[in-house]
C-alpha cells in the first residue's frame, strides 16, 4: 500500500525515477542452501515449502486481489539455482543432481508462479547444465510457460547479457547475447543492449514476431498496473499519501520483529529480566547501530530504534543502564581490542546482568560487497563462527561472574559453540527492522513471549558441511545433513511450555486428500505462541524429513487447540528419472507432527498405492 501511495504522489510531482514505480525485484526465494552465502539473509531459509509458502503469501500481499489491476507487481528471483558463492556468480555453471533441481530449487518458482500469481520472473546470472540461466529456453520456455503455465514477463538480473560474451562465452557479442535472450524467454532486459536488437534483426538472429512477444507482455503489465486508465477506474489509485509511515504501519513493523525473534537459550529461566533490576550493563557492536537493523535492498525508516534505545524505553527512569560499545564487529587493521575492552568490563562490575549485542553486519555479508576480512570474502562468509574479537570479549566479561544474555543481530547461521555453553540467555534478533529494538526489549523483559523459529540449520562448524560449490544437496539443510548440529530447522524456546496429544489421521491411504489433526496444550503459566510443525519422510526418499505444514498457534496458560493440516498427492511429488520430472510414488509415508524438525513429539504413517 505504501508504495502504490508513494507511486501517485510520485507521479504528481513529475518524478520517475529509480525506486519510484510500481514493479519489485522482490521475493528473493532462492534456497539457503549453505550458511555461507552473503544474500541468504534475504531469502525465506533454507526449506523450498518454507520459502514457497512464505513467497505466495509476500506476493499476495503485494499484488492484491483486484480482478483487474495490479497493487504492484513483485518479481521472483533468481530463476534459478543462484545461491552463491558470490564472488563467482557471473561466471559459474550449476549442475546439482536432477533430483536436487526438481525437489530443492524449483518447488517454490512453481509455488510463486501457480499459487500466488506472481507477474515476474527474474533469470539468474549463473549457467544451469551449460546454459546462462537468461538465454535458457529450457528454464524460461519449458518449464516456466509450458508445465508451470506462466503468463506474465520475465526480467534479467542487471547485467546478466554482458556475463553472456563476457565470462560465459556462450555468445560472441551484445547483439547476439540479446537475441538468445529474447528468443529463450526474456522480455525485460536491465542493463541490456536495447541498441543490439535491430542489429540482431537484421543479422536474422532475432525474428520481429518474437520481439513482438516480449513488447506485448511489459506492456501487457503496465495495462494492468492501471498505468494507462483513470485513476478513477483503479482502486489502488485512491490510496493517500498520509498512510506513509503512520501508526497502523509502525505497530506492524513492531509485531513483525518480535514474531521473528528466536529464543535460542534460556539457562535457569534467566529471562525474562524482571524490570526491577537495579543496573544492566548494555554492549556490543550492534547495541547502538540502527543501520545494522535494516538488513540490505531497504527502505529508509523514519526512524530505527536500537536495541540500547528499545531497553532505556522499557525500563525506564527507574534502572540505570550503562552503556559501553566494548568492540568492534571485528578486529581491522590497528584495532586495539583492549583500548575497548577495559572500558566495557569495567562498566559491568557493579551491573546485575550484561545484555551483549553482537552477531555481524549487511556490510559484512550481503551483494557482491567489496569485502576481504578474516571470516568474509567479497559479500560472503568464510566461517561461521561469531568474529574472534566479540568472543574474546564476551570471555572477558564471563570472568566478571555477572550473568550474560547475548543478543543476535545477523542474516545468517553462526556456530556459537562456546557462546552456547557458557551464556546464560541467547537471543536470536536477525536484521529486525525499524522496530528491532524496541522487539527485542520486549522480549528481553517479558512484555513478549517469543516464539520465532529457526528457518535454517545452526551447524557446529563449517567443516560439517559440503563445499560452498557443490550444488547437490548431499550433507545440506536439515532435510539431508547427518551430523549432530547446534541448533535445528524449526528450533525456537518459549517462556512457556506446550504439551502434544492425540494425533489423528483421516486415512491409512492415500486416495484424495489425507487430514492430519493432533491437540496442542498450554502446559505453562504464561500464554504464548506455539509453532506446530508438520513433518513427512517417503520410504526410499533420501531426505531425512520434509517440512509439508506448520501453524502458528496463540495459547492462553492451560488452554488447548486443535491443529489440522491436509496433504494431497501433489504435496508429496517426488523426482522420477524415467519422466524426469515430478510425480508421486508409490510407499509408506511417515508423518511426524513436532517443535522443530528434531524435536518430534508424534508420528504416524499412510501409505501411496500404485496408480
Amino acid at each position: 500500500m505504501k508504495q502504490r501511495a508513494k507511486f501517485h504522489q510520485f507521479q504528481r510531482e513529475g518524478k520517475h525515477g529509480l525506486y519510484e514505480g510500481l514493479t519489485f525485484y522482490s521475493p528473493n526465494i532462492n534456497i539457503f542452501r549453505d550458511p555461507r552465502w552473503g544474500r541468504g539473509h534475504e531469502t525465506f531459509g533454507e526449506d523450498p515449502y518454507l520459502t514457497g509458502t512464505m513467497g505466495v503469501a509476500f506476493v499476495k500481499a503485494m499484488q492484491g486481489d483486484d480482478p483487474n489491476y495490479f497493487k504492484t507487481i513483485c518479481t521472483a528471483k533468481h530463476f534459478a539455482v543462484h545461491s552463491g558463492p558470490e564472488p563467482s556468480r557471473h561466471e559459474f555453471d550449476a549442475k546439482p543432481l536432477k533430483k536436487d533441481l526438481w525437489e530443492t530449487y524449483l518447488p517454490a518458482f512453481k509455488m510463486l508462479a501457480q499459487e500466488g500469481k506472481v507477474y515476474s520472473f527474474m533469470c539468474a546470472y549463473n549457467r544451469l547444465y551449460g546454459e546462462p540461466c537468461c538465454s535458457d529456453p529450457f528454464l524460461l520456455t519449458e518449464i516456466l510457460r509450458k508445465q508451470w503455465g506462466f503468463t506474465g514477463f520475465v526480467a534479467t538480473d542487471c547485467g546478466a547479457v554482458w556475463d553472456m560474451f563476457m565470462y560465459h562465452h556462450t555468445a560472441k557479442d551484445s547483439v547476439e547475447g540479446m537475441a538468445k535472450a529474447i528468443r529463450a524467454g526474456v522480455d525485460n532486459h536491465c542493463m541490456g543492449y536495447p541498441g543490439a536488437v535491430i542489429p540482431a534483426i537484421k543479422l536474422g538472429l532475432l525474428k520481429e514476431p518474437e520481439l513482438d512477444t516480449a513488447v506485448a507482455r511489459l506492456l501487457r503489465a503496465r495495462y494492468k498496473l492501471g498505468m494507462f486508465d483513470s485513476d478513477k477506474l483503479n482502486p489502488y489509485a485512491s490510496i493517500p499519501y498520509s498512510i506513509v509511515n503512520n501508526n497502523e504501519h509502525r505497530k506492524y513493523a513492531a509485531e513483525l520483529a518480535k514474531q521473528s525473534i528466536v529464543l535460542l537459550k534460556n539457562e535457569n529461566n534467566i529471562l525474562p529480566l524482571s524490570k526491577k533490576i537495579k543496573k544492566v550493563a548494555v554492549m556490543g557492536p550492534n547495541a547502538n547501530d540502527a543501520e545494522i537493523s535494516l538488513g540490505n535492498y531497504n527502505g529508509e525508516p523514519a526512524h530505527v530504534t536500537t536495541v540500547l534505545e528499545g531497553i532505556k524505553k522499557v525500563l525506564g527512569k527507574n534502572v540505570q543502564v550503562k552503556y559501553q560499545k566494548g568492540c568492534n564487529i571485528t578486529d581491522t587493521i590497528h584495532y586495539n581490542r583492549q583500548k575497548d575492552f577495559d572500558p566495557a568490563i569495567a562498566a559491568v562490575r557493579d551491573a546485575d546482568v550484561i545484555v551483549f549485542v553482537g552477531g555481524i553486519s549487511p556490510r559484512l555479508e550481503g551483494e557482491a560487497l567489496q569485502v576481504s576480512i578474516d571470516g568474509f570474502n567479497g559479500g560472503d562468509k568464510t566461517n561461521l563462527d561469531l568474529p574472534a574479537v566479540q568472543t574474546a570479549l564476551l570471555k572477558e566479561l564471563k570472568k566478571t561472574g555477572k550473568p550474560i544474555i547475548l543478543v543476535l543481530m545477523n542474516g545468517s547461521a553462526l556456530s556459537i559453540n562456546w557462546e552456547n555453553e557458557n551464556m546464560d540467555g541467547i537471543i536470536e534478533a536477525w536484521y529486525g527492522g525499524e522496530a528491532a529494538g524496541q522487539a527485542v526489549a520486549n522480549v528481553l523483559f517479558g512484555d513478549y513471549n517469543p516464539a520465532g523459529r529457526l528457518p535454517v540449520t545452526f551447524y557446529r562448524s563449517i567443516n560439517d558441511i559440503p563445499a560452498f560449490d557443490d550444488y547437490t544437496m548431499k550433507g545440506k539443510t536439515y532435510r539431508y545433513c547427518e551430523k549432530p548440529v547446534l541448533y535445528p530447522f524449526g528450533f525456537g524456546l518459549s517462556y512457556t511450555k506446550f504439551n502434544y496429544t492425540n494425533l489423528k489421521l483421516s486415512s491409512s491411504v492415500l486416495k484424495e486428500k489425507i487430514e492430519i489433526t493432533a491437540i496442542v496444550k498450554n502446559t505453562g503459566n504464561r500464554d504464548g505462541d506455539e509453532v506446530v510443525q508438520l513433518y513427512i519422510h517417503q520410504q526410499g526418499q533420501q531426505a531425512i524429513k520434509e517440512l509439508k505444514g506448520y501453524q502458528r498457534l496463540h495459547l492462553k496458560k492451560g488452554e488447548s487447540k486443535q491443529v489440522s493440516f491436509v496433504l494431497r498427492a501433489d504435496d508429496l511429488l517426488h523426482y522420477s528419472e524415467v519422466k524426469d520430472g515430478l510425480t508421486v510414488l508409490p510407499g509408506n509415508v511417515e508423518v511426524m507432527i513436532g517443535a522443530s524438525s528434531q524435536d518430534i513429539r508424534m508420528r504416524s504413517s499412510f501409505l501411496i498405492k500404485n496408480n
